[in-house]
């Protein structure tokens, strides 16, 4: 009989699953988009750049935007999406346009089958930066070394990249510290 004792069985952590992020900063004009796996830990690129639509007239930017958004999801299956809520505008034109352009880009992620979340700007900063003031060149400079990129992101590309960083560190927390309202538990007449 075998009397030596045997070392203590290692309980490995599970892998947290690996979700595709889409981060959009929804503009009238241009609106970045970022997509990015992430494990809540650990996130890499997997595309981003800009859709711009300043040259077409509003209402074919509206359509040109869903279908834009449309195509990003049909092509890499993100799971969720991360756009920017909209905040207080001085300018209310400017603000219909551009929540015209956010309701664009939710309905064609919707109708893509993702899961939609919102997060304020602040919000976003604290996450990516470590302070809600941040300025536009420090998010940029923090999301090139947090994906370690080899060049500095155009500011709506980064503030994408932010969105998607922002929704990926809310992964592992619970749903009630997140910072995001979720579409999935909107409730029409709720």
């Amino acid at each position: 009989m075998d009397t030596q004792p045997r070392p203590a069985l290692r309980v490995l952590p599970q892998a947290r699953p690996v979700r595709r992020i889409l981060g959009i900063d929804p503009g009238s004009r241009t609106s970045g988009y970022a997509l990015i796996d992430s494990d809540g830990t650990r996130s890499t690129r997997v595309a981003s750049g800009c859709i711009r639509v300043a040259q077409a007239p509003w209402p074919g930017r509206l359509g040109l935007i869903f279908e834009q958004v449309a195509v990003l999801v049909r092509d890499f299956a993100p799971q969720e999406m991360a756009v920017e809520q909209l905040i207080f505008a001085r300018d209310p034109v400017a603000a219909l346009k551009l929540g015209q352009a956010r309701g664009a880009i939710i309905c064609a992620a919707l109708q893509g089958g993702v899961e939609v979340h919102e997060y304020s700007p602040k919000s976003v900063k604290q996450a990516v930066v470590g302070t809600g003031a941040a300025e536009k060149s420090q998010v940029q400079h923090m999301v090139r070394i947090l994906l370690a990129l080899d060049a500095v992101p155009a500011e709506d590309e980064a503030d994408a990249l932010a969105l998607a960083l922002c929704h990926a560190h809310s992964l592992g927390l619970p749903a009630r510290k997140r910072a995001s309202a979720s579409w999935r538990d909107w409730r029409p007449n709720a």
